[in-house]
Parts: structure tokens; sequence; C-alpha cells
């Protein structure tokens, strides 16, 4: 059910709740800090289970607040991430484009999510992030995952969370996607609930 009452006032505020997912030391945490605070995020202490920080936009003239949600990638934790899951509004996978194996675990990291979240009718909002394209020593060429990204129909970006490469970009084409998926499933409600039962169709006559 909408959580915002029963009218789409453009005006009032939006919460979104934004996932991020992907394998260990991608730096999940360092595009959080870039988007949220404009800095780079040099502790690579582990995120153990969430971290969540917030922050405020305007996306198609409605106020957004996004509650990013920063998820541990370490597989012994996966069970206990999965369960941060539930709520999502929209989901960004990411991988660092110096390390095959986190590219390659994305399949694993999308399916886990989209087996967890409440199914809707619209695709999920989700985009995908190919980090640390500022270090020379890349593993993953940017077709192989523009074509992952394309088969799935998934808009990727390129980033770099230390240079600030890409990163603001990447988080408001979700919010934009997310804000757009809610205001959809909100209408959706609000003409169920008002909508009468159709008896348009003519009767049949017995002759």
């Amino acid at each position: 059910m909408p959580r915002q009452g029963l009218s789409m006032d453009a005006s009032k505020k939006v919460d979104l709740k934004i996932i991020i997912i992907g394998a260990l030391g991608v730096g999940k945490t360092s595009l959080l800090h870039q988007y949220v605070h404009k800095t780079f995020y040099e502790d690579y202490r582990t995120t153990l289970g969430a971290s969540i920080l917030t922050k405020v936009l305007m996306v198609d003239n409605t106020p957004l607040k996004l509650q990013i949600w920063d998820t541990g990638g370490q597989e012994r934790f996966r069970s206990m991430v999965s369960t941060f899951y539930k709520g999502s509004d929209g989901c960004m996978l990411a991988f660092d484009v110096t390390d095959r194996e986190s590219f390659e675990s994305l399949d694993n990291w999308r399916d886990d999510f989209l087996e967890k979240v409440i199914p809707r009718e619209q695709d999920f909002p989700m985009v995908v992030l190919g980090n640390k394209i500022d270090i020379c020593d890349r593993q993953v060429p940017k077709e192989i995952a523009s074509a992952w990204c394309k088969e799935k129909d998934i808009p990727y970006f390129e980033v770099s969370a230390k240079n600030n490469i890409n990163v603001a970009e990447a988080f408001e084409t979700l919010a934009k996607q997310a804000l757009t998926t809610y205001k959809g499933i909100f209408e959706s409600y609000l003409t169920d609930s008002i909508k009468l039962t159709p008896n348009d169709k003519p009767k049949k006559s017995c002759c």
C-alpha cells in the first residue's frame, strides 16, 4: 500500500529506500560517501551488515529523501545482507572493473535480490556501476559490461568514487527510476480503489 496517503502531491516529500550490493571490496562505501558527502572514503574497513546514509534531492519537481543502504559484500554475511532487501525501491549493483570476479558475481547478486524483494509488475528499478575506472589495471572491458547490462535492460555507468566521475549521475538515474515506479504503483492503487466492476460486455441472448 502506498505510504503517502490518498493523493499524489508532487510537492510532498517522498521517502525512497535505495540499496547498494556487490562483492567485497568493489567500493560501495566509497561510492556512497562520494555521493552524499562529496568526499573520497579511504577507510578500508569491511562493512559488517549495513550502514545507512540519507540524501535529499529534487527529481521532476518532487522532493525526495533517499535512504541509501550500504551493505557488506562478504559471502558469509550474504544471508544477513539479504534481510535488508525488504522494502527497497531501487537497487544499485556495483563491481570493480579491475576485478573480473566481482563482475562475474553480478548475476548471483541480482538473482538473490530479485528473489527476495516483493514481486512487482514493473521491472525493478536498478542500475549497474563499474567502479575504479581511475585505475589502469582494468580486467573488465567496457563493452563486456555494457553488453551484460543491455541484455537485462539495466542502465550502466562507468564510475570512479575516487575522482567523482559519474557517481551523482548514477544515483540520480536510479532515484528517477524509483520515483517513476513508485508513482506508477501509487496511481494503480488509486485506480483500483475507485474502480467499479465493469459491466460493458453485452449479454448473450438465447435463441
